[in-house]
């Protein structure tokens, strides 16, 4: 069995293509247009969930190795092992990467189970040994991890973009962002929400900058 090195791969305004017209090739549409890709799905037919789908490019035929160019990666998930055979090759001699689904001797990269608030992604993959035990312990991560980390995320993006402006010495900066990453700026999220967790921060920064004066 492959051994995999973890990656996030940024395809923002990059072509990816679907192969396949089914909902599991609809959810693959979903997520790689969550991302920021430029989808384009190609199969004889189409599922009503993919047919609704807007920002996406439908090419309704049967799969032509000519699909492929200019993709980042592609993705094929369609119920002929032939076709899904020849995405691989095609892709595999472009230089493309490739994921067919369910299988994983088929694949250049798999798809982990994630766990996703707002900027933060948790990712689980047992290598293709047992996707149903990191779909578990994706459920699992689930109750620990609420919505709120979506909130903390974001609070976290702004704060460290405006330290990065302000605040010239690097020492002092880097103490003020380990700081405000702790769990009891996260709890005044939960209980009291953003506002008087920026208030809190607020007095961190001037606590730091008052110390190192």
């Amino acid at each position: 069995m492959a051994k995999y090195y973890p990656i996030f791969l940024n395809i923002q305004g990059k072509k990816c293509v679907v192969v396949g017209g089914g909902n599991v090739a609809w959810r693959k549409v979903c997520s790689l247009k969550e991302a920021g890709a430029k989808v384009t799905v190609v199969s004889p037919d189409f599922c009503p969930e993919l047919e609704g789908e807007t920002g996406v490019e439908r090419i309704q035929q049967k799969y032509d190795t000519a699909i492929l160019k200019g993709a980042a990666l592609v993705i094929a998930s369609t119920d002929d092992g032939v076709v899904n055979k020849k995405v691989y090759r095609d892709a595999i001699e472009s230089g493309i990467l490739v994921n067919v689904v369910d299988k994983p001797e088929l694949c250049s990269f798999i798809v982990p189970a994630s766990v996703m608030r707002g900027n933060l992604c948790i990712s689980i993959s047992t290598g293709g040994a047992s996707p149903a035990l990191a779909r578990n312990i994706r459920e699992n991560l689930e109750q620990h991890f609420g919505e709120e980390y979506d909130e903390f995320t974001k609070l976290l993006s702004e704060m460290r973009q405006k330290m990065l402006s302000e605040i010239k010495n690097e020492s002092i900066r880097r103490d003020i962002l380990q700081r405000i990453a702790e769990p009891d700026i996260l709890e005044i999220i939960k209980q009291k929400g953003v506002p008087e967790a920026k208030k809190k921060i607020g007095e961190i920064i001037f606590e730091k900058i008052s110390a190192s004066k």
